[in-house]
């Protein structure tokens, strides 16, 4: 087996089911952390990346209605060799409707909701950068009483794993992590501690 074989063949580091449960709960409850909470849930129900949610203006995400998109066309995303065209997400109705929350909480704020103006911003009304995300992250990880501690890359890992093992369908979930090969998806195809809890729990014995 070559190198690069062996090395998607490895499970991904993922949020396991119970700590994306407590991630948006402390986030959801806290009252400074609606912000991280939308960013979360979106990339937990898109799997955009990082820099790829980072990047996002509010004319990307809301029609002229005000309203979030059921499609987005990502203006930033992570590129091949090849250029291809732009590349869409599909958004999920809680997602859309946890957008339409954060508009209205971004112009109660007095935040910028022109087309160009950055979906999530910091305290100082600039474009949350990378840094300020995996610092915001960790906290949230120690206040939500994660045993362990895990990158966001995570988020995008988990948001693929929960499509797979919804629908078994490597095709379809390449489809959504975008992945150029199928042999980059197939990390999501291994089966987790859960599954074989699960799996156990219902032996004839």
């Amino acid at each position: 087996m070559t190198a690069y074989a062996d090395a998607i063949a490895k499970p991904p580091r993922t949020l396991t089911e119970l700590e994306q449960k407590l991630i948006l709960k402390t986030t959801g409850e806290h009252r400074d952390g609606f912000r991280d909470h939308v960013l979360i849930s979106l990339a937990l129900g898109t799997g955009l990346r990082e820099h790829e949610l980072l990047a996002l203006d509010c004319g990307d995400v809301f029609d002229d209605d005000g309203r979030a998109k059921r499609r987005v066309t990502l203006r930033v995303f992570k590129r091949s060799a090849d250029e291809p065209a732009n590349q869409d997400v599909v958004l999920p109705d809680l997602v859309r409707a946890k957008l339409d929350k954060l508009r209205a909480w971004k112009k109660g704020k007095g935040e910028s909701l022109v087309p160009d103006a950055p979906l999530f911003v910091s305290r100082l009304g600039r474009r949350l950068s990378a840094r300020q995300l995996r610092h915001a992250f960790a906290v949230w990880q120690e206040r939500a009483g994660f045993e362990r501690r895990l990158s966001f890359h995570s988020v995008r890992h988990a948001a693929c794993t929960n499509l797979y093992r919804r629908t078994k369908d490597i095709r379809l979930t390449q489809r959504f992590a975008r992945h150029k090969s199928i042999l980059t998806t197939s990390i999501y195809s291994h089966p987790s501690d859960e599954d074989l809890v699960r799996a156990v729990r219902e032996l004839p014995c």
